[in-house]
């Protein structure tokens, strides 16, 4: 019944801003398209387009699609302008309840200047409430110092703020307090839930085919959910659609091969096209570092790996678009350390595309993908350990743009199944096999006032297996004091239900498996009642941002999560609940409640005038823990991704 009357709650919502925002476009028309490059035809993200002489204009997004509306009938000129490009412009006539198309070619500009009117990034920071959120295009891994001549997103975020790697020890991501189970990554749409190697070096991803990646640590908006900590969103660049090319590189590390092209190419401008792009990377450092590293060990580092990934893009001329994609992704460490043997496989694939009907004012874009992961540790003293987790997740979004403001709306399902195995130290077996569904449903309304961006949202996400509904409110907001300087805030409530089969007081574990969230927790944490068996945080951030002159930026964010509720593995259940009912939960559980907090600050400056690029970051901050001992008495630990 509450499920029903949330529903019914938002969809009312949904209606009122749905009719609210066709009255607000009468009498005015609407511009839409898209940017491309034109010797590629790939998308051009984050551009300037902008009616000249008028305050009316948009920024293309990240499939280079932009839409300016709610403009008065009349005639005037578009244009286009962003760094390293040459400006395009051409004359428009707008008319009243009319949408048209217009799609703009960018090319390459032939005299490299140092700075341009408008500053895309500039302009996005003025017109957007983005709080906690790091942007990474190739362009800002290639400009940072690699390691074995192989730019990585894996080592760019090493020097993200607010974030913590483990390096060889499983090569595990640590946001502002966050454990890796804590955090969301997204390729295309698709969750992938093991996006490192182990050696800590390299990610999954090709930064050859990249095309941005949004990482949220913390105060993300209600589009996004499943999650407490933070958001890593990436996409994937299209083929080229003009001609075949290919890149081939190695290292001592590893090796490399892309190769894209068109398979039908663009007979007209603003005709339909498709292309294609595959990647494969391989690590051979098993082999090399015999070679090339016997000073770190004369037997060889044992990492070894190989990451597959294919799309398929079709473009038709209103903007519409449609992606395939698939990937199988292998990490192996053989002889870790003379003890152990451990591994891991992922492979998945599908679709997600971007609708633009002709005679409305929607944007629709969706994604269907499947994935699956599998973690195996052999050691000379415990059994073999297994995990896996395998599901699918499907989703809608509705894009309405009405003027300066924008209204989003979307729902969610995603369902996957977990299979864990494991004998604890004390012979213990713990084995988990469970199937969970989830159902999200989200609105997001962002209205600019003056120098004012307020942007409140809603979510609304449901638990099947638990039988719980958790309604998520959430705030994203910005001052622009000046054309210089801006305050923000962003603030909301967060829930999950996926756990990991490892502690937070674990120092070093390679093995990170995957569970259902249970449902046998204990029935008291820290003399109140367990009500849910959700894990929940709640998000608070204040920030500042300062423009020095045209290359320099600074970022200045304090904040605070709550963890109110944890789930972690119990390592020291030593009897059945059933047989043991006398017993404390401590040694009976096989999962015990925690909960935690994680306050600090990170500043960031960025100085990037093309010539060079500077990225200076500090990152301040405490992590902390609470558990309960087999008396009741809450005890305090520091994980060790604390910073203090």
């Amino acid at each position: 019944m509450k499920l029903r009357t949330s529903i019914a709650y938002l969809l009312s919502c949904l209606i009122l801003l749905f009719f609210i925002s066709a009255e607000s476009n009468a009498q005015t028309g609407t511009i839409r398209g898209s940017v491309y490059e034109k010797e590629t035809g790939e998308p051009v993200i984050f551009t300037n387009v902008y009616l000249k002489g008028t305050t009316y204009g948009s920024s293309s997004d990240v499939n280079g699609l932009y839409v300016i509306s709610k403009i008065p009938p009349g005639q005037y000129t578009l244009m286009v302008t962003y760094l390293g490009y040459d400006s395009v412009s051409m004359a428009v006539e707008v008319i009243a309840d009319e949408i048209i198309t217009h799609n703009l070619y960018l090319n390459k500009a032939s005299v490299t200047l140092d700075v341009v009117n408008i500053s895309a990034e500039r302009q996005e920071a003025r017109t957007e409430t983005k709080t906690s959120v790091t942007k990474v295009t190739p362009k800002e891994i290639t400009a940072i110092p690699s390691v074995g001549g192989q730019p990585d997103l894996a080592q760019y975020l090493q020097v993200v703020p607010g974030v913590v790697f483990t390096g060889d020890q499983g090569g595990q991501l640590y946001i502002r307090g966050g454990s890796p189970i804590q955090n969301k990554v997204l390729l295309d749409g698709m969750i992938i839930y093991n996006p490192f190697h182990s050696i800590g070096l390299f990610s999954v991803f090709d930064t050859d085919i990249l095309r941005n990646a949004d990482v949220y640590t913390g105060g993300f908006g209600a589009e996004y959910g499943g999650r407490i900590s933070s958001i890593m969103d990436i996409t994937t660049r299209d083929g080229n659609k003009k001609r075949f090319a290919g890149k081939v590189s190695a290292s001592t590390f590893g090796a490399k091969v892309m190769i894209e092209g068109p398979m039908s190419k663009q007979k007209e401008a603003g005709g339909a096209s498709s292309s294609f792009v595959f990647s494969a990377k391989n690590s051979y450092l098993e082999q090399s570092s015999q070679i090339f590293y016997k000073y770190i060990n004369e037997d060889g580092l044992p990492f070894n790996y190989l990451d597959l990934y294919g799309k398929l893009s079709f473009n038709f001329g209103n903007g519409s678009k449609i992606n395939l994609y698939g990937f199988n992704f292998t990490d192996n460490v053989n002889n870790y350390k003379t003890i152990a043997d451990f591994s891991w496989k992922s492979a998945g694939g599908g679709t997600n595309f971007v609708i633009i009907p002709a005679k409305s004012a929607v944007m629709i874009g969706g994604h269907a993908a499947y994935s699956k992961y599998k973690i195996t540790l052999k050691d000379n003293i415990n059994p073999e350990r297994t995990s896996e987790i395998s599901g699918f997740n499907m989703g809608f979004d509705f894009n309405y743009f009405l003027g300066r403001d924008q209204l989003k709306y979307g729902i969610e399902v995603l369902g996957f199944t977990t299979d864990y195995f494991f004998i604890n130290s004390v012979g213990r077996t713990i084995q988990q096999k469970e199937n969970t569904t989830e159902l999200g449903l989200y609105v997001k309304y962002k209205k600019t006032a003056g120098k004012v961006l307020i942007e409140p949202s809603f979510r609304l996400q449901w638990y099947a297996s638990l039988s719980t509904v958790s309604p998520e409110p959430r705030l994203s907001m910005k001052y622009n004091v000046t054309d210089r300087f801006r305050l923000k805030f962003a603030g909301g409530l967060y829930s999950q239900n996926l756990i990991s089969a490892t502690s937070d007081r674990d120092v070093v574990n390679l093995f990170y498996g995957f569970l259902s969230g249970p449902d046998d927790l204990p029935d008291e944490f820290d003399g109140k009642p367990v009500t849910h068996n959700l894990q929940k945080s709640q998000h608070l951030i204040l920030g500042a941002e300062f423009d020095l002159g045209r290359f320099i930026t600074f970022n200045l964010e304090g904040y605070y999560k709550n963890f109110s509720q944890l789930t972690n593995l119990n390592r020291n259940k030593i009897f059945d609940d059933e047989k043991a009912p006398n017993e404390p939960d401590l040694l009976t559980k096989d999962f015990i409640v925690e909960k935690g907090d994680a306050e600090g600050i990170d500043f960031t400056m960025k100085f990037d005038n093309r010539r060079f690029y500077i990225w200076a970051v500090y990152s301040f901050a405490y992590v902390n823990r609470y558990y309960e001992d087999a008396h009741g008495v809450l005890q305090h630990y520091y994980p060790h991704f604390d910073r203090r």
